[in-house]
């Protein structure tokens, strides 16, 4: 049964709560909610609900009708993301395991877990013991193979996952490891999910061979219950009666449980299809579909693959599928996993001129909801605190304080075309880099107050470029309401809200609905679905170094003058051609105080090694002045 606490309870209340119920046998679980907090309690034990009703500090009791309570979206609307080391699954981002089907030697685990690292992955995959359907199959190094993991996962920064197959192994296994895996043939072996569940270490359970979801689900249901919630689903096909591929890989299972469970799904194409050439457009099709990652065999020399060869990448097919995935992820609302994860304690406290407690916050122009704070939850975190600015001035002044470590700031819109006030002000802030790069599909909704119906609505609130990103819905279907033109997206909604008014309505993300507990009439009503929004990631140059860590840049935006003469900025960008630097964006900016004199604005990818500090140094004695504003990873 799932019991919502009233909002004020007491601590000693809700103990009393759940003392009571575990008297009754139950095992209780408390989730705490963006507006409530709630006791999942789940038992073989039968009561009358009223009992519970009457204690209090109880504001409802709703029974699970689901057979699989811990698992199921009755008892945990969010999504719950799953911590595995240092790297994250579930929610915004997309995670990407890799490595061998099975771990052969120290060599090579050590070179394919440099290679995967190197093209994007964020945790190491590779088998130790394998269950094999011959009895001479090649079966695994067993704890010799664990040893070599656990040092090639330490040695390139990547938590490691392997296949248990034996429960007595768990004890011994979690010296070595930080993510059991449980595979298809095992998905019921209850007393195994038993063994797992009890070391309360994060679990990939893998769908069975000819398992229903809902059974998938139950046995996800026997680790929650034996003592771990952090389970990550893995849908890596079925058996039936089709013999072109290995398996038939149900991609629809994807949003289907995504339905019905809080917990992660991800996709196994390698196991799923079997045959190499398949697993980068099934990889897309997962993604696509909604997973929220992938587990993929890669080996340096597939041919002489103790086991799966002829499934498992080579590195260059793993990279080419790691930057297809990378141009994916902003189509699907998300973004690539990537590792380490920028933490508050990887940075000396004399390198940085912000106070502890604001590490963690990232400043934006606009209110709770906005596209940007959405850009700043997938380039961060969902916990990551924001700090919401009136204006992009104060965005940068936020940061240049010390107020906040970051900064998001958009530069340019596929149907708006670029925001010279943040060009400018990037100019003007010469201690601020740019640092990451994060693209937003703009997805515009009419939203209003719960229960106001469409076709009342009589006035429509959002900022002016989104009123004109939505004219043929307002003009085809809203024609009875008057369009107001408003200063923020999620500001308009915030608008309604406190208006109070079932006649209103406003144009804005998903996010400012949920902030403000509004109700979505209609999505996707802008007039072009090619509507995005590209921002860059700014700090303090001091604290610069630390983004850059956790990506490979690719991208450098540098602003220069040329002296007054013909050919000038020919001559100048005659270099990064010479160099090989293809150049993604070129501006002209008029220089405050100097009348029809002009600062140009430049995107360029940086080559092959060493080709932009080389075009760099020439460009100096081109140039009456050069600044480059930053380097970062293109995220398209």
């Amino acid at each position: 049964m799932i019991i919502v606490l009233k909002q004020q309870i007491s601590e000693k209340h809700k103990e009393a709560i759940r003392s009571f119920l575990v008297e009754k046998g139950y095992t209780v679980k408390e989730i705490i909610g963006q507006e409530e907090t709630i006791f999942g309690a789940v038992g073989q034990s039968t009561i009358d609900i009223r009992e519970v009703q009457m204690l209090e500090g109880v504001a409802s009791v709703v029974p699970i009708s689901k057979p699989y309570k811990l698992a199921s979206r009755e008892l945990k609307k969010e999504d719950t993301i799953v911590t595995v080391g240092n790297v994250k699954i579930g929610g915004n981002r997309i995670a990407i395991m890799a490595g061998p089907c099975a771990v052969e030697s120290r060599e090579q685990i050590m070179t394919i877990a440099a290679s995967v690292r190197e093209a994007g992955a964020v945790i190491l995959r590779g088998g130790a013991f394998k269950p094999r359907t011959s009895p001479y199959a090649f079966q695994g190094l067993g704890e010799e193979g664990l040893k070599y993991l656990k040092e090639a996962g330490q040695a390139y920064g990547m938590p490691v996952t392997t296949e248990i197959v034996n429960p007595s192994d768990a004890p011994m296994m979690t010296k070595y490891i930080d993510m059991f895996q449980i595979g298809a043939r095992n998905m019921q072996n209850f007393e195994l999910l038993k063994a797992v569940g009890k070391t309360g270490m994060p679990v990939l359970l893998k769908r069975g061979l000819c398992a229903t979801i809902e059974e998938w689900l139950m046995a996800a249901e026997y680790l929650m219950a034996s003592g771990t919630d952090q389970v990550v689903l893995c849908e890596r096909g079925i058996r039936t009666y089709e013999r072109a591929t290995r398996n038939t890989l149900d991609v629809s299972a994807i949003p289907v449980v995504q339905k019905m469970t809080h917990l992660p799904v991800i996709g196994d194409p390698s196991h799923a299809t079997g045959m190499r050439d398949m697993v980068s457009p099934m990889s897309l099709a997962l993604i696509a579909s909604g997973a929220s990652g992938l587990i993929v065999e890669v080996h340096n020399n597939p041919e002489k693959a103790f086991s799966d060869g002829p499934q498992s990448l080579y590195p260059s097919q793993f990279e080419k599928l790691m930057r297809d995935l990378q141009a994916l992820s902003a189509v699907v609302g998300k973004s690539l996993e990537r590792i380490p994860r920028l933490q508050a304690s990887s940075l000396p406290d004399a390198q940085v001129a912000v106070s502890a407690s604001s590490d963690l916050i990232v400043a934006f122009q606009g209110e709770r909801g906005a596209y940007s704070e959405l850009a700043i939850r997938r380039a961060f975190d969902e916990t990551t605190q924001v700090l919401p600015c009136p204006s992009f001035s104060s965005v940068f002044d936020a940061v240049m304080q010390g107020k906040a470590a970051y900064g998001m700031i958009p530069v340019e819109n596929t149907l708006g075309g670029t925001l010279y006030e943040n060009l400018d002000l990037l100019d003007r802030h010469p201690a601020i880099q740019v640092v990451g790069e994060q693209q937003i599909r703009i997805i515009h909704n009419l939203i209003a107050l719960p229960g106001a119906k469409k076709e009342e609505i009589r006035e429509i609130y959002s900022h002016p470029q989104g009123l004109a990103q939505c004219a043929q819905f307002l003009q085809n279907e809203m024609a009875h309401a008057q369009a107001i033109p408003f200063f923020d997206t999620a500001g308009a909604v915030g608008h309604i809200k406190q208006v109070g008014d079932t006649t209103k309505a406003a144009i804005a993300g998903v996010p400012a609905a949920k902030v403000h507990g509004m109700e979505i009439l209609q999505e996707g009503i802008e007039s072009n679905s090619r509507n995005y929004t590209r921002f860059y990631i700014i700090c303090r140059e001091e604290r610069s170094a630390v983004y850059r860590s956790s990506v490979a840049v690719n991208r450098a935006s540098l602003n220069f003058t040329v002296p007054d003469r013909p050919g000038s900025l020919f001559e100048a960008l005659l270099v990064l051609t010479k160099h090989g630097l293809n150049m993604k964006k070129l501006e002209s900016r008029p220089i405050p105080g100097k009348p029809w004199e002009y600062s140009f604005f430049v995107e360029t990818e940086l080559g092959d090694a060493g080709a932009f500090e080389t075009a760099l140094e020439e460009l100096k004695a081109l140039c009456h002045s050069i600044r480059v504003l930053g380097t970062f990873t293109a995220n398209h």
